[in-house]
């Protein structure tokens, strides 16, 4: 008999992520299976990815057409799906030009070097500052690390990309504190920080911001990678907050499960890169694109509302159940702080009953698929109360 897919996975590929011990094979809307057949609830949707389920009929009827068409061409070359994609999404956020790239991170990266670009061309050399918040998560790579204000994730990689400083959400007079110095040049933020514990922003810290950038012609950059295309109940989570960022970032359910990141700009900057500034080989891909724009065409606003409600609903419910300390979030982006237990143990004991959730420091953190059902939340709803139970009679 070979190896098992668990024993591959160790020996060949890099141990950067701290698996469960769990190998899904198939699954359909909010549910899955593993390789022994047996059903599971996922809250998790592939970490936000997955925004109407596994394998939704109608977006892998999409894909699959535009697989026997077209694969790849490069960005040499127009293409139809990328076209079609940029005209909705701008059109539907009222954004003037869109970057496509790959991941959240590639996207947080095009708005870093708008910024710096943009503030370049008008006040030259000496106002390339990013202010970004405590306990935000901006991305992976280098930079994105560095625009990362966490000091956990600080580490090792040195040298980190300068030109970042940090403070506090909620805290505008340090930022105007900080923008006062003249060397700054934009602020982001994301408006629920997501690996920070499912944390909604202020709503006045929020519009005090965006008034601060206007006045001194910073610009805003809303990190919506998390956030975005639905999330929250709203297309983008900036609605919530009255605000328009000058720059938003999309990424995870915008290709509902294919790898895709956006960068959104408003009329000021969309100019700002000129020819051979910025690329990517793979953005805007005509298969990627055609997952994404099956993706905008069934968020509408009868769905959205759906999700506000779903939202409304299931952190309700979650907020009353004996051993739940707190419920946070907006929409379908919900996080639970757990009694007697930490997140990652409550997370590795779900799986184990049959739900996926994730962790967010120490909140377990809910994503599951926009399209799920009340049924569904009340069947996970129970698991979670059961498991809940079983802690009290520990106790």
């Amino acid at each position: 008999m070979g190896k098992s897919v668990k024993d591959i996975d160790k020996k060949y590929v890099m141990n950067t992520y701290r698996r469960y011990d769990l190998e899904i094979t198939e699954g359909m809307g909010a549910n899955c299976y593993d390789v022994d057949g047996r059903e599971y609830i996922d809250l998790s949707s592939g970490i936000g990815v997955n925004s109407l389920g596994f394998c939704e009929m109608g977006w892998v009827a999409s894909v699959t057409q535009q697989v026997c068409k077209l694969n790849h061409t490069s960005n040499l070359f127009y293409s139809q799906p990328c076209a079609t994609l940029a005209k909705s999404l701008c059109e539907r956020t009222g954004y003037s030009k869109v970057f496509f790239a790959n991941s959240g991170a590639e996207a947080n990266e095009g708005a870093i070097k708008i910024a710096r670009k943009y503030s370049y061309d008008k006040y030259g050399k000496g106002r390339d500052k990013i202010v970004t918040l405590v306990n935000s998560f901006h991305g992976r790579t280098v930079t994105t690390l560095s625009a990362t204000g966490q000091e956990v994730f600080h580490d090792y990689f040195f040298p980190f990309t300068q030109g970042f400083e940090y403070v506090d959400a909620g805290d505008i007079d340090a930022l105007s504190k900080l923008v006062a110095k003249g060397d700054v040049c934009a602020v982001m933020m994301e408006f629920v920080q997501g690996e920070g514990g499912v944390i909604p922003l202020d709503k006045d810290f929020v519009q005090k911001t965006a008034e601060l950038c206007a006045a001194k012609d910073l610009l805003m950059i809303a990190d919506e990678v998390q956030t975005g295309v639905g999330r929250t109940g709203k297309f983008l989570a900036g609605e919530h907050y009255g605000v328009k960022a000058d720059i938003t970032t999309l990424a995870k359910g915008l290709g509902g499960g294919l790898p895709i990141g956006a960068v959104l700009t408003a009329e000021k900057c969309a100019s700002t890169l000129g020819f051979s500034m910025h690329g990517t080989t793979f953005g805007g891909n005509p298969i990627v694109c055609a997952g994404a724009n099956y993706v905008l065409a069934r968020v509408d606003e009868d769905f959205l509302f759906s999700v506000e409600q779903k939202g409304e609903y299931f952190q309700e419910k979650l907020a009353r159940l004996d051993g739940v300390e707190s419920v946070s979030g907006l929409g379908l982006m919900i996080g639970v702080r757990i009694k007697g237990t930490t997140s990652s143990e409550f997370v590795k004991d779900g799986i184990s009953r049959g739900i996926i959730m994730l962790t967010a420091k120490d909140k377990v953190r809910l994503l599951p698929p926009l399209t799920i059902t009340y049924d569904e939340i009340d069947k996970a709803v129970a698991i979670i109360d059961s498991m809940l139970s079983a802690y009290r009679e520990v106790k």
